[in-house]
């Protein structure tokens, strides 16, 4: 059961025609893509995406970005069209090749806090997309750094000190997943009271099963102290012990709403953020399909109905924030609203989705075909526009395409 979708605004816009979805991806390309090095850039006042201080996107948002690529090339595929599929799987490998050539080769040892990784989260949110790129192209080399990431992310890093993000109970750490390590150039072990963040335990509960999806089954377990790979069993092991120390943390359970963070044993800290409310809803999807426990679609379905109903505002459209990268939170939300509408049938939020892209579409910068990160607002033509604002309702209606 879900609560119905309430349309509190006054606001209507013109449904969004087949071509429309082209042309939003189109738009934010031309925009966005730096198309020598084809990493992404952070807003329209850079030519070219440097490094992180001069004009690249965020390491951790870039995945977001091929993972509109991927799914782009998806619907490319589902309608038949030979021309856009060739065009959008040479540009899902040219994603791939600009970002491994600018970070570090993806080496995840590195941790150069430019062109290197040195958070938790920023590495599993790469571990998420290239288990997807396997999942879609069958390309042995996204597996395996997908896997070496997890391994980097669980495990720590004997180059770089740290001692990974688990928080191991058995080593009185109190379970889950954390966020960071400290000092990033010579780091001191995690504590129990350190940040458990929502954007790294549900992440790595995805990550987990979307590589339980892919791995092939029969595997021995390594011995060693930093294994490069896991069983399919042992994946789904972790995912299930994140999970339920994460629900147990950082949900509450009665109403869907996630916590953005817990220190030790204080108070979760309840701060509403979409891409928090997405990964677990992703998290809840997977298990769900991996298990067959409907305790997890249940999960979804709360989890997707808080944000519906009661932090998408007054004219029931996605919050904007406008804090340093937060207007990618509607691209991650897209990928995995899609997941529970059309892996678990739950048709009854696409309303919803629509009326997000109907907004965003009727009041983008028409002469570029980019949009703003306020569904509400019209998006002033020529303005300064960020990709991770931009990014949403493309996102969308890659995943949404049709408005019938």
């Amino acid at each position: 059961p879900c609560s119905p979708t309430v349309h509190r605004g006054s606001l209507r816009r013109l449904p969004y025609a087949h071509q429309d979805v082209w042309s939003a991806y189109e738009g934010f390309n031309k925009t966005f893509l730096d198309s020598k090095k084809y990493i992404y850039k952070t807003d329209t006042s850079f030519p070219e995406a440097v490094d992180r201080w001069k004009g690249a996107a965020a390491i951790w948002c870039q995945p977001m970005y091929w993972d509109m690529s991927m799914n782009a090339y998806r619907l490319a595929c589902k309608q038949g069209d030979k021309k856009r599929k060739k065009e959008f799987k040479e540009l899902s490998r040219k994603i791939f090749e600009g970002n491994k050539a600018q970070y570090a080769g993806f080496n995840f040892h590195d941790n150069n806090e430019n062109t290197g990784w040195f958070i938790y989260d920023d590495i599993q949110w790469w571990t998420i997309t290239l288990a997807r790129a396997y999942q879609l192209f069958g390309d042995d080399e996204y597996l395996k750094l997908s896997e070496a990431s997890f391994s980097r992310v669980w495990y720590g890093s004997e180059k770089v000190g740290d001692t990974g993000s688990y928080a191991d109970p058995e080593k009185g750490l109190g379970g889950g997943m954390f966020w960071q390590w400290q000092p990033i150039k010579n780091p001191n072990p995690n504590e129990a009271d350190h940040g458990k963040m929502a954007c790294i335990n549900f992440p790595t509960v995805v990550a987990a099963l979307t590589l339980y999806n892919n791995v092939p089954t029969g595997r021995t377990e390594s011995t060693d102290s930093h294994p490069s790979y896991q069983t399919k069993e042992q994946y789904l092991a972790k995912g299930k012990e994140i999970y339920a120390w994460a629900v147990e943390n950082l949900v509450d359970v009665t109403t869907g709403q996630v916590a953005d963070s817990r220190h030790g044993n204080g108070n979760p800290a309840w701060k509403d953020h979409v891409y928090n409310q997405a990964s677990y809803i992703g998290a809840s999807v997977l298990l769900y399909k991996a298990t067959g426990e409907k305790q997890y679609l249940d999960n979804a379905v709360m989890a997707a109905d808080y944000t519906m109903n009661t932090i998408s505002g007054t004219f029931d459209l996605l919050p904007f924030e406008t804090g340093a990268e937060q207007g990618i939170y509607t691209a991650v939300f897209a990928q995995y609203i899609a997941m529970l509408v059309y892996d678990c049938d739950q048709t009854q939020y696409i309303p919803f989705v629509k009326r997000n892209i109907n907004y965003g579409w009727a009041n983008r910068d028409k002469t570029r075909d980019i949009c703003g990160g306020d569904y509400t607002k019209l998006q002033v033509e020529g303005d300064a526009v960020e990709s991770y604002s931009a990014s949403g309702i493309p996102a969308l209606m890659l995943l949404f395409p049709t408005d019938k």
